[in-house]
């Protein structure tokens, strides 16, 4: 499961061999989300605003990579 990037205890993770729709993972101590590549839009979970915001801040200037990594993880389509 690599880690994409930190956010203090928030940490963005994607996993190889994952169900569709493309998304990344956020996940603190005390949360869980999943998160849509093509529109940022929370697919399943909860977290306050404020720890969303900064994720989908860095997913959103990180768009191409978050991309790439889906490609390179879930290559059987």
């Amino acid at each position: 499961m690599p880690t994409l990037h930190r956010i203090g205890a928030v940490t963005l993770r994607m996993y190889a061999d994952d169900h569709h729709p493309p998304h990344f993972h956020i996940v603190a101590p005390d949360f869980q989300a999943l998160v849509r590549l093509s529109d940022f839009s929370i697919l399943a979970g909860e977290a306050k605003a404020a720890q969303i915001a900064q994720a989908l801040a860095w997913a959103q200037a990180n768009r191409d990579l978050l991309a790439r990594k889906w490609a390179q993880l879930n290559e059987r389509g």
